[in-house]
Order: structure tokens, then C-alpha cells, then sequence
């Protein structure tokens, strides 16, 4: 074979690799989080002779996730349950005569977090900008669609945040266009602020009067306005990781949202995370990160088997109660720590 035309076939050879190694691709680059995580507490000076009952929520693998129970042990036995309306999945423990002051438990998971990137993180966006190589849903069930448009204790989808969506997405005919000039109201309205009282119950009208609170208010806001313009929405919760650090304590939850498209998908949103890092606000509508584990979904909750109490408002920590009476006295112990080289971001 003459030189030059060795050389046109290992450029083409070349060539052809490299664009059948692209189109393999998925559509945007995507990372993961491999850590461990321990979930662990004590329900303290307990009252002797007493029914205690325990409940435990517990992070459980999907498409974002995938995790491993390295162990869960405690002072009682612990048995796995699952709710029904959301599939949120938790321990349970009871005794019927506490003989001890303090109850340890103890859960460790390992587990590996994708990033999620449903959207392209440009500036604007838009329902006509999105083509049909993007389309990646299946379409929800009518129990479905209803469950995710229904107003919760906390989070009404007519009066105030319903005037509101009404105002603020004038104009707007295609329900992407809509959730992004609610998102960006949330954004722009609120401010990440847990000084004084009432911040962090996702109270709609508090977020609305104050607006200020942390991320339960700001998703809650954007979660109400979402639904009464008829867009399904959900609310998600867990703790997020440090990402400038590979172990440390973590302090306390984090929660964020999704919200649903036709022919699209549920939708990612953290709009509280973009309010701490302004720069990051294109990509956290349409994405999360990998700095996060999930642990349940839903608010108003149900658990199994059932509390004597009304419904949780939402479900991170233990949740206790001595003869039928919730139990607030309970010390948190959460930690992370990556698990080999996994990149930070």
C-alpha cells in the first residue's frame, strides 16, 4: 500500500473511532461521589417502664444512587419497613417497657451518588429548545400526576403562592418556561437566612410573608407555585457533603426538588444551593450534584407502621414516641467520608 494512502486510512480509522466513541456519550458529561455515611443517634433520659417507638429513615438506591447497608444496629431490634404512598424506606424499633435511660442506633451505608443533569445549564432554556434527542421519560400515571399536584398541610396551591405563579409567569405558555420564571422569582425573592423563628417547617405562607428561610422554604415556595400552574412537583430530602473536603460531621439536612415535563422527565431543581453560589444558577435549574444522598420524598408522611402522632411534616431524622406522645430528646451524630479517588467538585 503506497504511504500516502496508509496514512488516509489510519486517519480515517482515527476518525471514525472517535465519532463512534462520542455519540456513545450521554448528552452531558456526568459525575459521581463514592463515600460512606453514618446516620447515627441517641434518644435520651428516657422515662422508665414506658412503650417507646422508633422510626429510622433510611437512604435506598435509585437512579441517582446506588447504596449498601454496611450495618444498622442498636439498643432494640431494628426491622426495615416501607411506607406506601412515597416507598420511603426506614428501620423500626419498640420496646413495651423502656429499662434503660439512653437508646443507641446505628447505621452505616456506603454509597455512590451520580450527578444529575436533566438540562443543559444555559441561561435561557427553553421549551422550544429542547429537541427530541432529550426526550427521556415515561409518562406519569394519573395517580401519579394527581399526587404530585395536591397541596400539602404546609404548602397550599390556591390564594397567595397561587397569585403569585399567576404574576410571575405571565406571558409564558409552555410549562418549562413557567417553572424557570418561578424558579428564578424563588431565586430572586428569597433569601437564605435561619435567623429568628419560623424558617425551616417549608411553611408557604411564612416563606411568602418573611422571605427568608432555608432550603425547605424555598422549595416549598417554588414547589406550591409549581402545582397551581398545574405542574407536578416533589419534594426530596437528605444531607449534603462538604464538597471541598474528602470526610467531616455533617451538621444538619438538605433538601431540594423536582418538578415534571411532559415527554421530558422530572426535572431537577436546587434553588437555595444556587442562592449560596450565584454562579452556579443556570446549572441547578436542571441539575444536581453529586454532593448529596437522598433519603426520602414527600411531606404530610404516613409511616409504617403507623405513628400515633399527626403526619411528619417531612422525614430526615428519628423520629420518636413514649406512649403515644412524640419525644423530642434525641442527640444527632451524621459523618461522611469519600471512599478512593473520587474527584470533587
Amino acid at each position: 500500500m503506497p504511504p500516502m494512502l496508509r496514512k488516509l486510512c489510519v486517519f480515517v480509522s482515527l476518525f471514525l473511532f472517535v465519532f463512534l466513541f462520542a455519540v456513545t456519550l450521554p448528552a452531558f458529561a456526568q459525575d459521581s461521589r463514592h463515600f460512606t455515611f453514618h446516620y447515627a443517634f441517641t434518644v435520651k433520659n428516657l422515662p422508665a417502664g414506658k412503650k417507646v417507638r422508633i422510626w429510622i429513615p433510611s437512604a435506598q438506591s435509585d437512579a441517582n444512587q446506588e447504596v449498601k447497608v454496611i450495618s444498622a444496629k442498636g439498643d432494640l431490634p431494628l426491622k426495615k419497613a416501607r411506607e406506601s404512598r412515597f416507598g420511603n424506606e426506614m428501620y423500626f424499633a419498640e420496646t413495651s417497657k423502656t429499662s434503660q435511660p439512653e437508646l443507641h442506633f446505628d447505621v452505616e451505608y456506603e454509597i455512590v451518588r451520580h450527578e444529575r443533569v436533566a438540562l443543559p445549564p444555559a441561561a435561557h432554556v427553553t421549551a422550544a429548545s429542547l429537541n427530541s434527542k432529550e426526550i427521556t421519560s415515561k409518562e406519569l400515571t394519573t395517580q401519579e400526576r394527581q399526587e404530585d399536584l395536591q397541596p400539602d398541610a404546609l404548602v397550599p396551591i390556591t390564594g397567595l403562592p397561587a397569585d403569585l405563579a399567576v404574576k410571575v409567569t405571565q406571558g409564558k405558555a409552555q410549562p418549562l418556561d413557567k417553572a424557570r420564571a418561578i424558579y428564578d422569582y424563588v431565586f430572586s425573592t428569597m433569601k437564605y437566612d435561619k435567623t429568628g423563628t419560623g424558617w425551616g417547617h417549608g411553611d408557604v405562607l411564612y416563606a411568602c410573608d418573611a422571605k427568608k428561610g432555608n432550603c425547605t422554604d424555598f422549595h416549598s415556595l417554588f414547589i406550591a407555585m409549581a402545582r397551581s400552574q398545574g405542574i407536578p412537583a416533589r419534594f426530596e430530602i437528605g444531607f449534603p457533603l462538604p464538597p471541598d473536603k474528602h470526610s467531616a460531621e455533617i451538621a444538619g439536612y438538605h433538601c431540594w426538588s423536582d418538578f415534571y415535563i411532559d415527554a421530558k422527565g422530572w426535572i431537577p431543581v436546587d434553588i437555595s444551593e444556587a442562592w449560596k453560589h450565584p454562579e452556579k444558577r443556570n446549572y441547578f435549574f436542571g441539575s444536581h450534584d453529586v454532593n448529596r444522598v437522598q433519603f426520602t420524598m414527600g411531606r404530610d408522611l404516613r409511616l409504617n407502621p403507623p405513628q400515633a402522632g399527626k403526619p411528619l411534616n417531612y422525614f430526615v431524622y428519628p423520629y420518636v414516641e413514649v406512649d403515644g406522645q412524640e419525644y423530642p430528646n434525641i442527640s444527632l451524630e451524621f459523618s461522611f467520608a469519600d471512599v478512593g479517588t473520587v474527584a470533587l467538585k
